[in-house]
């Protein structure tokens, strides 16, 4: 299991590093038939591996790349003490765009990070339950009782399916509750929707 893990790694590892190098190209001034072209697949096939690299309008048919990067990377504050977890949610959000991932394995350490001299604030903290030390469901009732912390998005991201969890993490102003898939591609597509949803639809409060 271990290696089939890190086979799967380094899967994911390369797909990123070909998607980035299509971006580039992208921005440079290829489109879709050179992309495919260039990989030794039809123009249909780099748009269904590399979907949304390019705006379409009918006023202006040609293909305009899309500038995803925003203004600044985004600062994301990751409390998870599960190793193999944490680079798959790092690996995830780095396909969605720049951030500044900072990732703490207790509720004690991330009061540290988030009370610390110079430290970035974050715009959105992902959050486990199960940890020790200082757990996520006593971490999430200090931040949202905390004048200056509690308007951070916080989404938990656990194992845990118990009721008693759901309810309790609602009950102290989880901004969302969302259980860990068990299948790796699950596993990615809920954390880039957390990304997508809080990163880049929502409007957030000023600092």
């Amino acid at each position: 299991m271990a290696l089939l893990h890190l086979l799967d790694h380094v899967r994911r590892a390369a797909e990123r590093l070909q998607r980035e190098a299509a971006v580039a190209a992208a921005r440079a001034g290829a489109g879709y038939p050179q992309l495919g072209a260039a990989c030794g697949m039809t123009r249909q096939g780099a748009r269904r591996r590399w979907p949304g690299l390019f705006h379409h309008s009918d006023e202006q048919p040609t293909e305009h790349p899309m500038m995803t990067t925003p203004a600044r990377p985004f600062d994301v504050l990751l409390v998870e003490d599960d190793v193999a977890d944490a680079m798959l949610i790092e690996e995830a959000l780095a396909e969605r765009g720049a951030r500044n991932l900072v990732q703490v394995t207790d509720g004690v350490a991330a009061l540290e990070h988030l009370r610390g001299d110079g430290n970035a604030r974050p715009d959105l903290i992902v959050l486990d339950l199960n940890m020790p030390r200082m757990n996520g469901r006593e971490l999430l009732k200090i931040l949202k009782s905390d004048e200056d912390l509690q308007t951070i998005p916080v989404v938990v991201l656990t194992t845990s399916t118990a009721p008693d969890d759901v309810t309790g993490a609602y009950s102290s102003h989880a901004n969302a509750y969302v259980t860990k898939p068990v299948n790796l591609e699950e596993f990615e597509q809920a954390v880039q929707s957390i990304d997508a949803f809080y990163l880049d639809t929502v409007t957030r409060p000023r600092p």
